[in-house]
């Protein structure tokens, strides 16, 4: 009797751990439930064709596709952006940045401007605990960067996966980092405009004025990595 309810329970943790499985998405791929919500692959884990350098029309070498993620090799690879442009979208993706490590997340590229940064605010990647970077808070990763601060609890150390999540919805900015909010703001109302004013950017013209623009990502001359990256318009 006893032998018995050891094996059915067994039995019950054994098939737990299959339901368990059954469920997990693999990296790069999308839910059944994704698909039926719009969500769109931008990286599959082998096909960049949706990303392209700044001002050009192909992507570096120095840009590879490396076991399921798509990786800056080194410096010289540029920034580069998605070949659409998006105005309201929730996008998520996974990042791991090198110790010593700098790169970023921009929303709202223009290529208007000198460089993918002169217009576009943009989601701080930062090793934390090396990059002379840190020694400004809200230039540590998650910010909103030079403009609001991340929470200590949202930060992993270099070399380990974290999240995000950008959500952007009639100018009203949301952005997770590991599952913990690090930014709400509505673009253009006072609160932005008091961080723009206490900001670098305050005087740079043009700066957060594009309504629609590119998904863009950064190349600081660190190896950074990303995957899983995925996106629902929301227009």
């Amino acid at each position: 009797m006893l032998k018995t309810a050891k094996l059915r329970l067994l039995a019950i943790f054994v098939l737990s751990l299959l339901v368990g499985c059954s469920t997990t998405v693999a990296d790069n791929t999308l839910s059944s439930e994704e698909k039926a919500e719009g969500w769109e692959l931008l990286f599959d884990g082998k096909d960049m064709s949706k990303w392209r350098n700044f001002k050009k029309t192909d992507i570096n070498p120095k840009w590879i596709a490396e076991n399921g993620t798509m990786t800056l090799t080194g410096k010289g690879g540029g920034d580069i952006l998605t070949k659409k442009t998006y105005k309201n979208f929730d996008l998520k993706l996974d990042w791991n940045i090198s110790e010593v490590g700098n790169s970023g997340i921009f929303i709202l590229v223009d290529e208007k401007g000198k460089r993918i940064y002169s217009h576009a605010p943009e989601i701080q990647i930062l090793d934390n605990e090396r990059h002379k970077d840190r020694e400004k808070p809200n230039h540590r990763s998650g910010s909103l960067y030079d403009m609001i601060t991340s929470p200590a609890e949202s930060h992993k150390v270099a070399g380990e996966w974290n999240s995000v999540r950008i959500l952007l919805k009639d100018k009203h900015l949301q952005v997770w980092q590991n599952d913990i909010k690090t930014v709400d703001v509505v673009i253009h109302s006072d609160k932005w405009n008091t961080l723009l004013k206490n900001s670098k950017f305050a005087k740079w013209k043009g700066y957060a004025q594009t309504l629609d623009g590119h998904i863009g990502l950064q190349d600081h001359a660190d190896r950074v990595s990303f995957k899983n990256i995925k996106i629902k318009s929301l227009d």
